[in-house]
């Protein structure tokens, strides 16, 4: 499979901006009453599946995130094969920070191809909860692991992964760290 991303990225989502006050009642109110167009391609946003955007957006309005939380992450488990084909496919891969060293960026690169080269899509991670300065370490170690799982378990890895990805995603949107893109 040929990689769609230049040398040297992985699937590092950013970390989205955390606010010390608890998301806006009014962005929630927003996503509740966007249009079926607006709200599907926001879902899009957190996680490139069809089916899971259609779902979430189909069961609006939430009376509160947790509502939204807990409905993501039951269509993100309800997931199919397909869809999860489709959802990694969809995965974006920003560049490593501009001071990760030379050789920090070849290992990178190395355990990436390995793992495309093995699984046939992107390396996901979820980092939201892992300190900035050990981001680096901690994606390299988890490549290196998952090589080792067959193809079915390492599905099932990827696939919990995007669904704390997922949910990551939808949190700083609401939290209203913009585009909850990576």
């Amino acid at each position: 499979m040929t990689p769609t991303h230049p040398p040297g990225r992985v699937a590092i989502p950013a970390l989205p901006k955390q606010s010390p006050t608890p998301p806006s009642r009014t962005r929630l109110e927003g996503f509740n009453s966007a249009s079926p167009a607006e709200a599907h391609h926001t879902l899009l946003t957190c996680l490139n599946s069809l089916r899971w955007a259609r779902r979430i957006a189909a069961h609006r309005p939430y009376p509160d995130l947790d509502s939204l939380l807990a409905a993501a992450d039951e269509a993100a488990y309800d997931l199919t094969a397909g869809d999860l084909t489709e959802a990694l496919a969809g995965e974006s891969l920003p560049p490593l920070p501009d001071d990760v060293y030379g050789a920090a960026h070849t290992a990178l690169s190395a355990a990436h191809a390995a793992y495309e080269t093995r699984f046939g899509h992107a390396f996901v991670i979820y980092v939201g909860d892992t300190p900035a300065n050990e981001t680096l370490d901690r994606t390299l170690e988890a490549i290196r692991s998952r090589l080792t799982n067959d193809p079915e378990e390492e599905r099932v890895v990827a696939a919990e992964q995007l669904r704390r990805l997922a949910r990551g995603r939808l949190m700083g949107m609401l939290r209203g760290a913009g585009n909850c893109a990576t």
